[in-house]
């Protein structure tokens, strides 16, 4: 077996972006060696080059310049042999949505030529590690965004692949489902010695290979076990608990905005946990703190990505605070702007939300949890004024949605997961058409257009098509143009998919700000530590309500789980399995 399974040297790859002045360096002088038969990981923030390098040891994309070898092939001269040898499934694997699950294997298998004889064992195998063997016959576009993610890494080891190479398999996968998908990774690892490449979000996800390797602008910021790279944060990391009337997203918020003293700081478990900066003196911290000294925890993988990240040059459009300016609206009250009573929303035969009720205070931010298919996203839409009611009061911001949708609708704004921007028209131009859908114009537009470009650091970027903006810059420009017209309520449908914890972090920066303002805001997401900056959450199933509280209350219910994502699991599974009996 070789002794690295992927190997490069000063691998460098430009793109000529239609419009642009120069090229775009996707990568820069890439030098690394991932092991064989093992699970190695690449992280790095958007734009890191990692979609990229993954494609070019799939033999989809030829070096720019340098030299990579694939299972010891040259895959610039013979990148036929090497897709003979490797699977390959990117971030949006093709699955026909038309055809069954047994039929969308039978059609992969046919594709890579695997003969009848082995189809047999392999899909057995496939099936059962999936758990898909009692929905053969289901269309895949009847399938939840787990099973689908499950279907098609079926689909793309229906032969018995050297090296998998998978691009963030778990986006918008619920904790369930991607505690699953690792399960089924990890057994290929161990079973079958299959080599794996994953490019991926999570932290401790990556905490899980052998190797990591560190990307950032295109260029290898470090490599090695986790330990390694943990090993950077040790003796600096703390946990802080708010004092008084305090919220762990208030102290969050002062501890990261304090640079000088503070690498990272995220809300968990009711406490604020932070990486303090070496050589940070203690009176810089103390005012911050309330006086009471910080308790010592151990070092985690994230907490050195971040310390690899901090360190490294900020690119000039990220060098500004990263919360918007305050408007002296009114701080969070207890005036309900959501009041939803007894909602139900049925298709045919079948109930998506049923019989659900719970308030949102002005202010308040609001969390819908859920595994997918499980009503979070009907109930959102419903929220919106995009989808009636079948039954139920259903009122935002004062407006009966049963009776006035497109009233309420002037009175929020809307981030969906997808971000519904215009890819060929510029940033300004989404700017114009949002602008004048919500029914700005003239001198107003124009002011607010000003702000929102300096609140959301898109200056300089007003002549780009939104289509080629990185990830980070596409999901500014859609926050901006969600609050052009300063909603009382504010929507996100899983805002940080994908998004790296860099990203994730400036982005709840905002919202902590937007919040403090008196904006409401409701999100979905599958993060479970982004619970921890809701003042309260709710985790639906199968349509019904499982939990509503603070994430204190919830992790409660749970039996006392130290996280959010330990009480997520303890709840959909307490109640699959009540339903089961």
């Amino acid at each position: 077996m070789e002794s690295a399974v992927l190997s490069a040297r000063n691998l460098s790859r430009h793109f000529l972006a239609k419009g642009a002045a120069a090229p775009v360096v996707a990568l820069a002088d890439v030098s690394l060696d991932v092991p064989a038969g093992a699970l190695s990981a690449l992280v790095g923030p958007d734009g890191a080059g990692k979609t990229t390098l993954l494609r070019m040891a799939a033999g989809l994309l030829a070096p720019s310049a340098g030299t990579l070898s694939v299972l010891g092939i040259d895959v610039a001269a013979q990148p036929q042999k090497v897709q003979d040898r490797i699977s390959y499934m990117p971030q949006r694997f093709g699955l026909y949505e038309d055809l069954s699950v047994q039929e969308n294997m039978d059609l992969y298998a046919d594709l890579h030529g695997v003969p009848p004889q082995q189809r047999r064992e392999r899909f057995a195998r496939l099936l059962h590690m999936t758990d898909l063997a009692r929905f053969t016959t289901r269309p895949a576009g009847k399938l939840s965004g787990g099973m689908k993610q499950k279907l098609g890494l079926a689909c793309t080891l229906v032969r018995l692949p050297r090296l998998l190479l998978l691009d963030e398999p778990t986006v918008g996968v619920d904790p369930l489902s991607r505690r699953e998908l690792w399960q089924i990774v990890q057994q290929l690892v161990e079973q079958e010695q299959l080599s794996v490449i994953v490019s991926t979000s999570y932290m401790d996800e990556a905490e899980r290979c052998q190797q990591v390797f560190v990307m950032h602008e295109g260029r290898l910021l470090a490599a090695g076990p986790p330990a390694a790279l943990r090993a950077q944060a040790d003796g600096l990391c703390f946990a802080a608990a708010p004092r008084g009337n305090d919220s762990a997203r208030a102290l969050q918020a002062r501890l990261i905005d304090a640079r000088d003293a503070v690498i990272d700081a995220v809300p968990e478990g009711g406490q604020v946990r932070f990486v303090r900066r070496a050589g940070a003196k203690d009176d810089a911290l103390a005012p911050l703190l309330g006086g009471v000294p910080p308790s010592p925890v151990p070092a985690r993988l994230e907490d050195g990505f971040m310390m690899l990240l901090r360190a490294a040059p900020a690119p000039a459009a990220q060098a500004a605070s990263a919360a918007p300016h305050a408007t002296g609206a009114s701080a969070p009250s207890a005036a309900p702007m959501i009041e939803v009573r007894d909602l139900v929303r049925k298709f045919g035969d079948f109930t998506a939300v049923a019989s659900t009720s719970f308030s949102v205070a002005r202010g308040e931010i609001f969390g819908l949890l859920g595994p997918n298919g499980a009503g979070k996203t009907t109930t959102f839409r419903m929220l919106c004024g995009l989808l009636p009611a079948s039954s139920g009061f259903l009122q935002v911001a004062g407006v009966n949605l049963r009776h006035a949708r497109a009233h309420a609708r002037a009175k929020v704004g809307y981030v969906s997961q997808k971000f519904a921007l215009y890819g060929n028209l510029t940033v300004a131009e989404n700017l114009d058409f949002f602008g004048g859908a919500y029914g700005l114009y003239g001198k107003r537009l124009k002011q607010r257009t000003a702000q929102v470009l300096d609140e959301f650091q898109l200056r300089g970027q007003e002549g780009t098509p939104s289509g080629q903006l990185p990830g980070g810059f596409k999901q500014r420009l859609a926050m901006a143009t969600g609050l052009l017209h300063e909603p009382e309520v504010l929507f996100l449908d899983e805002p940080t998919s994908g998004a790296d914890p860099l990203a994730r972090r400036e982005f709840w920066r905002r919202i902590t700000s937007l919040s403090e303002q008196g904006v409401t805001v409701v999100v979905t997401t599958h993060f479970m530590e982004e619970a921890e900056y809701c003042d309260r959450i709710v985790i639906q199933d199968a349509g019904k309500l499982l939990a509503i509280g603070t994430p204190l209350e919830v992790r409660t219910q749970a039996g006392g789980a130290a996280n959010m994502e330990d009480a997520f699991i303890a709840i959909v599974e307490r109640h699959r399995n009540g339903s089961a009996a």
